[in-house]
């Protein structure tokens, strides 16, 4: 049976290969990045800054379920007295966030998203869904990683930005958690080179996961490497990296599952 490393940061990981291998799947679990707290003071403080100041925003958007669970995880940023009271809108780009949301407290009414039927969970499709809420004057918060891809330029989260402003809607921006590399041992290195050619099929739910690769294995071919991706721009980073075959996916669960099947 075809194996599939997940390469998703811990916990979820582990968590994914675990619900794969319930699908009789054979899945390991491989993190290439890890979830961490913001380290710069000032980038603390305007976290800080941010989460006593939703009733400033007519809605925040968070990049990620990473996003959502990293701004929420001070226990008084949403308290009793904000879920009774007029809470702004809270963008979510898929499912996954959705969840994260509702599971730091925030009512299922107030996130706005797209359709669960969408071709792709990103930034335009989001704004697909909330565009018509915006005008002259509504603030919006975009909630993200400190180094993450979408605080550099060119991506879809500064593409969100432009459509909120030209709009006539104005942004801000916070970082609630960093992305790293994680450093793999000499084990994980040695899986990873099998890897590399055996068939294994290597699950990307971001281009850094991928990068972070290249940096670890700078000497590893993939040409002979497969990988299932969950959007366009982390196929064109697989390709790049060397991956001969790269096929993508919707990244929900159910359409993981479906694709591997499919694939393997």
């Amino acid at each position: 049976m075809t194996r599939v490393l997940i390469t998703r940061p811990s916990p979820e990981a582990e968590r994914w290969a675990e619900q794969l291998r319930a699908q009789h799947i054979d899945a390991a679990a491989l993190p290439l990045l890890r979830i961490a707290a913001v380290r710069d003071p000032q980038l603390q403080a305007a976290l800080a800054h941010a989460r006593s100041r939703l009733h400033a925003f007519h809605a925040l958007m968070f990049v990620s379920g990473n996003a959502a669970a990293a701004f929420f995880a001070d226990a008084a940023a949403l308290t009793p007295g904000d879920v009774a009271g007029s809470l702004p809108r809270f963008w979510s780009p898929g499912p996954g966030t959705a969840r994260a949301l509702e599971q730091a407290g925030v009512p299922a009414s107030r996130i706005d998203g797209p359709a669960q039927d969408s071709g792709q969970f990103d930034s335009e499709s989001l704004w697909l869904a909330v565009g018509p809420q915006i005008g002259a004057g509504k603030r919006v918060l975009i909630v993200r990683g400190a180094n993450a891809r979408e605080t550099r330029g060119g991506n879809g989260r500064d593409w969100l930005a432009a459509q909120i402003t030209g709009a006539g809607g104005e942004v801000e921006f916070v970082a609630a958690y960093e992305r790293r590399g994680t450093s793999l041992a000499p084990e994980d290195k040695d899986l990873a080179r099998c890897a590399a050619s055996d068939g294994t099929l290597w699950f990307f739910s971001s281009s850094e996961a991928i990068e972070n690769l290249a940096r670890e294995l700078p000497q590893t071919c993939w040409d002979k490497a497969r990988a299932l991706v969950t959007h366009p721009r982390i196929a064109d980073t697989a390709r790049a990296a060397g991956f001969g075959y790269v096929s993508e996916c919707r990244p929900t669960l159910q359409e993981v599952i479906a694709s591997i099947k499919s694939t393997i």
